[in-house]
């Protein structure tokens, strides 16, 4: 019994002293993941309108791109980006590689949340947009997206905490984010577990930090429907 309690204390020891270690990490996390959810937003939305377009080349495009990325894993997506440019005369920082990897493999995916928001609004709302003189544009930028945008809100709350927890996939390209860094230290110190412990505590902080703003933003929409 001592000797568990004697194992746990020094793990837990080992796990609070190298914590603050990770500050750099915590941060370059931070903005892989911010930078990729925006990005990949505004990029999902452009998939979106070109799949959802009359205009069979864009529409076969955005099909392609879709098809491509979901069929793919984000691991070799970042190879091909990173190791594979690079031989056709097309170079990224490590960074930059980062950010884009994850903000396109995030956009294949938010542009399909989008698609099945907007196609779940019934026509006779547009029916009834145009009734009143809007075009079709004003009907879409006033009627069909704000209401597709509440229902694809928990949808693109769970691939935004996705896109943190794939922000852990970058290590392979050497950005030296969380897991990176929990890798070094536990190189370093031979102390894998409590290190791990600690990555996996800061990961688990990010995601539930994010999940209750997007509760939030979820219960303030419903209060506006009121």
């Amino acid at each position: 019994m001592n000797r568990m309690l004697s194992g746990l204390t020094e793990f837990f020891m080992t796990a609070f002293e190298n914590l603050p270690k990770f500050t750099n990490s915590i941060l370059m996390t931070l903005s892989l993941s911010i930078w990729s959810i925006l990005l990949g937003t505004v990029i999902g939305v452009l998939i979106c309108a070109m799949k959802m377009s009359k205009i069979k080349i864009l529409k076969g495009i955005a099909g392609g791109y879709v098809a491509i990325i979901r069929g793919t894993p984000l691991l070799l997506q970042l190879f091909f980006i990173f190791y594979g440019l690079p031989q056709l005369g097309i170079y990224f920082s490590s960074y930059m590689t980062a950010v884009m990897g994850l903000a396109l493999h995030s956009a294949a995916y938010i542009s399909e949340i989008f698609r099945g928001s907007i196609l779940s609004i019934s026509y006779g709302q547009q029916e009834a947009a145009t009734a009143i003189g809007m075009t079709k544009f004003e009907s879409f930028i006033h009627v069909i997206f704000p209401q597709a945008f509440k229902i694809s809100v928990p949808a693109l709350g769970n691939q935004f905490l996705l896109a943190i927890l794939d922000s852990s996939l970058v290590s392979v390209i050497t950005i030296t984010e969380t897991m990176m860094k929990a890798k070094q230290l536990a190189s370093a110190t031979y102390a894998i577990f409590p290190i791990y412990f600690d990555a996996a505590i800061i990961y688990m902080i990010l995601t539930y930090s994010l999940g209750y703003l997007l509760k939030k933003l979820e219960q303030r929409l419903r209060v506006n429907e009121r």
